[in-house]
């Protein structure tokens, strides 16, 4: 055991924040943190690392721990990938038997999220990492907590093995509500017909008359059955009272929004890339590329950091010579600069100053990115960061528009968030331009793929997980090739070898075998 905790308790203002009874680290766990912005997720692991004292609990350490931080200083010379880099490289390189690492996914691009990940699959000691990024999440752990309300759930597996029990827990909530509701209404309709026998009981029978009825005693029969069955009326009553109750499961309403120009862009082309190039002062970007946009299209664009992803965005955005913009196409804009947003106006305020949409359909977009009730009435000022980029991704979305280009907008987006914002982007009937480096949400959404990589531009007709397994094929080829050489050059070598045997020689055998050796692996 690396650490364990007991009775943790910590409280921010009046808001029970963690209310922890134990936990435990072994050697070797490797585990994901996950839950809602502003759950206490950084605040764990700051308590387990030693940096904030807890009100209540004990933590004993049996090895030295790594905090890296959420929030990294910033160099202006650096970017924030390579920020994101050297933060990792220090702390692993200190070989702390625990890491504890908030986001340290932020601001990486595929190719260094995949050498982080190699990085962490071959890390000798234990970690406990907090990432929106399920597929990370999924490639390195082997158990996730989940922190909700305090309370802290232990689920074994990765993020997908997760998701999957999360979903059977949801799924037997159904069961369990549709099982209350049927004795419920069982109960009622009993209720109901005993006091119909018991408002008829109090009534002589139509088919005796008063003399018989003076002879058999009909008064006090029907009263005693009226009370008999008075008394059943009360136990059903009592069962109904102390039925447990159990709540509904809520169900996500589809989203049917009016979009501009409906019938005018859907399908056609609104936007043309004809011989554009890009590039900052002398550098290069990319070169000469032409291309277009269907609308209804899901596109993402995807790159390493630097290769002027946002840039082709801005080049879109300012109309730029060669970018032709159909007519009936009407954009909204998302970066992380969250200017669209006005903080002394409500989440609700702030949503529809900007929509020709109705109350309900606000409110209901608001609800799938957990704004519920009287939370739409909360000022933007006393909101978390995560919660302003929520805020300004739903004026957007839910603005007089028809396409929406977005800048990574799950940066700072908790699981949950980015899966709402996942789902409602499904549903939508416009065009989406996304730059991300989160690979699930791409998968997920995307119809066609934008690769940015060695200054060349290629689109692809298709889905991120095709085009990864066409780039693994095209890999798999050269690799084949490479190795047919390989064995052509050995063979060669090996017969002069038998001819005549030379120190030159053999060098040369022991580095074509090398080479062969690291294509196998």
């Amino acid at each position: 055991m690396l650490l364990e905790a007991h009775n943790l308790k910590h409280y921010v203002k009046d808001r029970l924040l963690l209310d922890v009874d134990q936990l435990h680290i072994y050697n070797n766990d490797r585990i994901g943190l996950v839950g809602y912005n502003g759950s206490g997720k950084t605040t764990l692991l700051n308590v387990l690392a030693g940096k904030v004292s807890p009100e209540n609990g004990n933590i004993i350490r049996h090895v030295q721990s790594q905090l890296l931080p959420q929030l990294k200083i910033t160099d202006s010379t650096k970017s924030g990938g390579e920020v994101t880099q050297e933060y990792i490289n220090q702390a692993l390189a200190k070989a702390p038997g625990l890491l504890l690492a908030d986001e340290p996914t932020t601001n990486l691009d595929t190719e260094h999220l995949e050498w982080l990940e190699k990085k962490l699959l071959h890390w000798k000691g234990a970690f406990v990492i907090v990432s929106h990024d399920r597929a990370f999440l999924d490639a390195i752990c082997t158990r996730i907590w989940e922190i909700n309300e305090g309370e802290l759930k232990d689920f074994k597996g990765n993020y997908s093995d997760y998701a999957v029990q999360k979903e059977l827990e949801h799924r037997q909530k159904q069961v369990a509500y549709e099982k209350y509701e049927a004795k419920k209404k069982q109960l009622e309709d009993a209720l109901k017909l005993k006091e119909r026998k018991a408002e008829k009981a109090t009534k002589t029978p139509k088919n005796v008359s008063k003399s018989e009825a003076k002879i058999t005693g009909a008064k006090p029969y029907f009263a005693k059955k009226q009370k008999k069955l008075q008394k059943t009326g009360k136990a059903i009553e009592t069962r109904l009272e102390k039925l447990e109750k159990v709540e509904k499961v809520k169900k996500n309403p589809p989203i049917k929004m009016n979009l501009p120009n409906e019938d005018t862009f859907k399908g056609r082309i609104i936007l043309r890339v004809e011989d554009v190039t890009g590039g900052v002062g002398k550098r290069v970007l990319w070169k000469k590329t032409s291309f277009n946009v269907r609308g209804g299209d899901k596109l993402a664009i995807i790159g390493p950091n630097g290769c002027g992803k946002s840039t082709l965005l801005k080049k879109v955005i300012n109309h730029e010579e060669g970018i032709t913009i159909s007519p009936s196409m009407k954009i909204g804009y998302f970066s992380q600069n969250l200017n669209i947003v006005d903080v002394e106006k409500s989440i609700l305020e702030n949503v529809s100053s900007t929509s020709k949409q109705d109350e309900t359909l606000i409110r209901t977009v608001l609800a799938r990115l957990h704004f519920i009730q009287e939370d739409v009435d909360k000022f933007v000022k006393v909101l978390s960061g995560g919660e302003r980029v929520k805020v300004a991704l739903a004026k957007l979305f839910l603005s007089d528009i028809n396409t929406l280009i977005l800048d990574e907008p799950t940066n700072f987006l908790d699981i949950e968030a980015a899966s709402a914002l996942e789902s409602l982007l499904k549903e939508y009937e416009g065009t989406v331009v996304v730059v991300s480096h989160d690979r699930r949400f791409i998968e997920n959404i995307a119809t066609r793929i934008l690769a940015i990589r060695n200054k060349e531009i290629e689109l692809f007709e298709g889905t991120y997980h095709h085009f990864k397994n066409r780039k693994q094929q095209k890999k798999r080829n050269t690799e084949e090739d490479q190795r047919l050489v390989l064995q052509t050059k050995i063979s060669e070598v090996l017969s002069r070898l038998s001819i005549e045997p030379s120190e030159e020689l053999e060098k040369e055998f022991q580095q074509l075998l090398e080479m062969k050796r690291k294509l196998d692996i």
